[in-house]
């Protein structure tokens, strides 16, 4: 039986795989809306998204391709850590920040979207990320 404390460690992976999926489910509903609103036709998104696609439905879609890019080595670093019995207070105290961040940059995202914000957000996850995997590195190594 795994031990519950290092359990812990897929709390803020599950919060960032149900974020992920919520903005999934934003991307394909404002798909739809662009669809029956006559501003798209599914042809649009045959290679990705052609030029026609509006703003207002190609930024959820670029907001999940975020969520699936760097995150990857959050999970990694996530499953890596448990795995190898290197759960510990601040392992579960990184692994939240960066979801927090992931958060927030998504939210910045999806409404006003101004670039420095979401930039500094994502800068400061990703640096979260790889103390996260420089840390692990060190214990495992």
């Amino acid at each position: 039986m795994p031990d519950p404390a290092a359990l812990r460690i897929f709390q803020p992976v599950l919060v960032l795989a149900l974020w992920t999926m919520l903005v999934l489910l934003y991307m394909f509903m404002s798909r739809l809306r662009a669809r029956r609103q006559r501003t798209v036709d599914w042809h649009d998104f045959s290679y990705g998204e052609s030029a026609r696609v509006p703003v207002a439905t190609s930024l959820p879609n670029r907001a999940f391709m975020n969520l699936l890019e760097v995150p990857v080595l959050f999970y990694v670093a996530c499953v890596v850590a448990f795995a190898a019995g290197r759960v510990d207070g601040l392992a579960v105290a990184l692994s939240w920040a960066y979801v927090g961040l992931r958060l927030l940059h998504g939210m910045i995202h999806l409404t006003y979207n101004r670039v420095l914000h979401r930039a500094a957000v994502l800068g400061l996850s990703n640096f979260v990320v790889v103390a996260l995997l420089l840390r692990l590195a060190w214990q495992i190594f």
